[in-house]
């Protein structure tokens, strides 16, 4: 294990056509559960130039208008203009409707314990939560920091600051480690989008960097405890003007973006998408249920990082492996803490589903639930009240 490295991570802002993408997927699930709680779905999509593609299986009582969905997404977004708009674009469907299974139908916030149990998973998996104390929100800094100058990039196009980017960009964030622990800031590279060209009125390269360093960068880093130095190296739009981006420059795809939903490759993640399926998919709640349990071990001080790996099989309510490891920084065992873990936190699908909410939170919230996780990260996320984020076991494991 490396004491001494540099690591990267990166994220991209919600116009990115990959995550254009996560968000359509995601906001159909918050429409049909919106609607139906009991509802299953498992919902894809593909853009390119003007085009929208959507394949969808579910079984739901809800009267679904994908199309529309898509285009609601695609406005909010910001594609209003150019060679790929919510008014232009074509939105082709594969959809196949199911029907609604009986062992579906039920409210997990009103079954015992023994109902729990009883309750399967149908679909089998390994994922992997992690935790680590080099930020506030127990994530790697450069995930973290990565996700923070992404959000600022669509936050100043927004508030008209920055009037002239497009939705799409990109950030990638270098880390120097010693000791396992942040040193300094390697390097920084922004891909921001440009509305128009330097010769149709838009910057030239040299005051879109001037910009972004003072609107972007500077506001970022300046409360941070690890920021840049004059070796840190700043990259803007490296490949010169990039005008527009999104799905008029090049293609996107639900589940394509894994490590910047998750750990920004810091961290080990199962590979399965997280976005566009409903919470009985425990490739997906089981990321959150996993994510849950590794910040709780490390808010309790148990380990300064923490990996957990949960294990999934087929006609099995809990996992077949609960593993844990803290990469030497335990202060008991790895072993010990798996058992602490098994003890304390209900890994069961129906479990993780009423602990979390995780069939009623699109009702609760306005605007929907999971949309909001499909841009910017699905874990450790200070803006919204994630329940897999609370740290309410710090009691149990210390005792």
């Amino acid at each position: 294990m490396k004491a001494d490295f540099m690591f990267t991570s990166e994220s991209v802002t919600e116009g990115h056509p990959d995550k254009l993408c996560d968000q359509i997927s995601d906001a159909v699930v918050d429409h049909i559960l919106q609607r139906d709680p009991c509802s299953r779905v498992i919902a894809e999509c593909a853009v390119s130039t003007a085009i929208v593609f959507i394949a969808a299986r579910f079984s739901t009582n809800a009267s679904i208008d994908f199309a529309n969905i898509a285009r609601q997404v695609i406005n909010q977004v910001g594609y209003v203009e150019h060679s790929f708009t919510a008014k232009t674009c074509s939105i082709l469907t594969s959809l196949k409707e199911l029907p609604v299974e009986e062992s579906d139908v039920f409210d997990e916030r009103c079954l015992s314990d023994e109902e729990i149990e009883r309750i399967p998973v149908r679909n089998q998996v390994t994922v992997f939560g992690y935790a680590c104390d080099q930020t506030p929100a127990l994530m790697p800094l450069p995930i973290w920091l990565a996700h923070r100058l992404a959000r600022r990039l669509t936050s100043v196009r927004l508030q008209k600051l920055l009037p002239y980017l497009s939705p799409d960009g990109k950030t990638q964030v270098g880390v120097e480690y010693r000791d396992r622990r942040p040193y300094r800031i390697h390097s920084i590279t922004l891909i921001a989008g440009q509305s128009r060209p330097s010769t149709s009125g838009g910057p030239d390269l040299k005051r879109l960097e001037q910009d972004l360093r003072e609107m972007v960068i500077h506001p970022i880093l300046q409360d941070e405890k690890i920021t840049t130095d004059d070796r840190t190296r700043i990259f803007v739009n490296p490949d010169g003007p990039f005008i527009v981006g999104g799905p008029s420059v090049h293609s996107g795809l639900t589940g394509r973006k894994n490590a910047i939903d998750t750990y920004g490759e810091y961290s080990r993640h199962s590979g399965a998408a997280l976005s566009g399926k409903d919470p009985m998919r425990i490739d997906r709640v089981g990321a959150y249920i996993a994510r849950y349990a590794a910040k709780n071990v490390v808010a309790a001080g148990l380990a300064r990082e923490c990996e957990v790996q949960l294990s999934y099989s087929i006609g099995l309510s809990r996992p077949v492996s609960v593993q844990v490891e803290t990469f030497g920084t335990g202060t008991l065992p790895d072993a010990r803490i798996a058992q602490l873990l098994e003890s304390h936190v209900d890994f069961r699908i129906a479990g993780i589903m009423k602990q979390f909410n995780l069939r009623y939170l699109p009702s609760l919230i306005k605007g929907g639930f999971y949309k909001r996780l499909a841009v910017y990260g699905h874990v450790g996320r200070m803006d919204i009240g994630l329940p897999w984020e609370v740290t309410d076991k710090i009691g149990a494991l210390k005792d």
